[in-house]
């Protein structure tokens, strides 16, 4: 169903798209802005997200549908005309429940008023051309690794490299599942609700959920219906979190009473859980380079009514004022590429390139050395991040275990896992959930033990 401001909606789209594509502004950040600028209805933010989500997802392919039908070569397009056509032919080729007249006869007003006569002319013609003549024939593309990127949208590197990791199906399965909207996991507070409770107060708020079938004892699936506008989360009930980064928390399994250390911290969904699970007693030290995303963690904390966390800025690759050997356990969610997390960051397929990789890999060793300083012999540290690259994952730990002879494998890491998950595991203290597979996101996790000097 068209709401009758639509007009707003395609203007507001083409606002926020624009940004992304000049100052390389995340999506998930500019969005919210956009709506309050706009000043969007409730009714027409739903629209609003997919038109820019899907555009940002599918970009790459609807490049390929319009270089057929543009005489001029896209980069020579003015931006502003370039994310017009391609929010046009998303809703053209994607979107069921909007009309083509609509689309066309929208797309051709935005640029009589944005531009001169000439560009309304061209918008309308490529749109025409295209809905008389539908897409052009994937085959131009050159060769496999092109075809699967141009089809799903998604840089060349990107896919060879997948391709070269686990191979041709789960590349092509993966590259599918990062082009679907993610879903919402909510990870209930035990120091102030049940789930059953959780469940009753969400469902009398109007929202549909369901238990999570991986972590059904804390975690609910929402359906429909937002989370962050309840009263159970603003009451520090409920927390969003997806159920790959809980899983996290449940591999440390910190017991109250013990010293915790969280070294890259924000926003703070980890620490939180951390600090319930421990059910509010012992200390979490959580440290994050930036002092306004500390502010970040002290906000969930207080929200949850938890006073266990200790947060603070700090380097986690240099954490000299901490003492060494003084953790219990130690969870280090380490900066990295976030391949796992396309499917919520979709303008990170055009703006991530792959000498990035190298730089967070470096880092990432770096912060591993110096957290392993500060943990107790006989103490575990779990090593994660919510990226899919081998180089930033199992080799990275590989790596360590080699320059680390002290650093063993925890074996007990299996035991801690929902046993749907298990099965993807080629050994039991490692663990990389592609996106989607289970309905989370794509999430790396291993667990280590620090071997006592003693022991041989």
């Amino acid at each position: 169903m068209e709401s009758m401001n639509n007009s707003n909606v395609r203007e507001a789209s083409l606002d926020a798209l624009l940004k992304i594509h000049k100052n390389q502004t995340y999506s998930n950040l500019l969005l919210n802005d956009v709506i309050n600028q706009k000043k969007l209805s409730k009714v027409d933010v739903p629209l609003y997200t997919q038109i820019v989500y899907g555009t940002l997802q599918q970009q790459r392919y609807i490049d390929f549908i319009l270089e057929s039908f543009s005489r001029k070569a896209l980069d020579k397009l003015e931006p502003w005309v370039l994310v017009l056509l391609r929010l046009s032919i998303y809703q053209l080729k994607f979107l069921d429940r909007v009309p083509d007249h609509a689309v066309l006869n929208e797309a051709v007003t935005i640029a009589k008023r944005r531009g001169h006569k000439g560009i309304s002319g061209m918008v309308n013609g490529i749109l025409r051309s295209y809905l008389r003549n539908g897409e052009p024939e994937l085959k131009e593309a050159g060769g496999p690794v092109v075809q699967l990127a141009v089809k799903t949208s998604h840089p060349d590197w990107m896919i060879e490299r997948w391709v070269n990791q686990f191979g041709w199906e789960i590349a092509e399965t993966t590259a599918e599942a990062n082009n679907h909207p993610p879903g919402t996991s909510v990870r209930i507070n035990p120091l102030r609700v049940t789930i059953e409770e959780a469940i009753t107060e969400l469902q009398n708020e109007e929202l549909e959920v369901e238990i999570s079938p991986l972590l059904p004892a804390e975690a609910l699936r929402i359906k429909r219906g937002s989370a962050a506008a309840t009263r159970a989360f603003q009451d520090g009930r409920i927390t969003i979190q997806d159920e790959s980064s809980m899983m996290a928390g449940k591999v440390l399994a910190p017991n109250s009473g013990e010293r915790i250390l969280d070294a890259c911290a924000a926003p703070g969904g980890k620490t939180t859980h951390l600090a319930e699970q421990m059910q509010n007693k012992g200390e979490v030290i959580s440290i994050d380079l930036h002092e306004h995303k500390i502010r970040l963690i002290d906000q969930q904390a207080e929200r949850l009514g938890l006073t266990n966390i200790t947060a603070r800025t700090g380097d986690a690759r240099t954490l000299d004022s901490e003492t060494l050997g003084s953790f219990d356990k130690i969870l280090v969610d380490a900066p990295c590429s976030g391949l796992g997390v396309i499917r919520r960051k979709p303008d990170m397929k055009w703006t991530k390139l792959q000498k990035d990789l190298e730089r967070l890999i470096s880092i990432q060793k770096d912060i591993l050395e110096c957290a392993w300083k500060l943990l107790k012999p006989g103490g575990r540290l779990v090593y994660s991040t919510c990226t899919i690259d081998k180089y930033e994952n199992e080799m990275q730990v590989k790596r360590f275990m080699e320059d680390n002879k002290d650093a063993v494998a925890d074996q007990d890491m299996f035991d801690r896992l929902p046993e749907e998950v298990k099965i993807d595991m080629k050994n039991n203290f490692m663990l990389q959930l592609m996106p989607g597979k289970f309905g989370t996101d794509g999430f790396f996790m291993a667990s280590l033990e620090k071997r006592s000097g003693r022991e041989e």
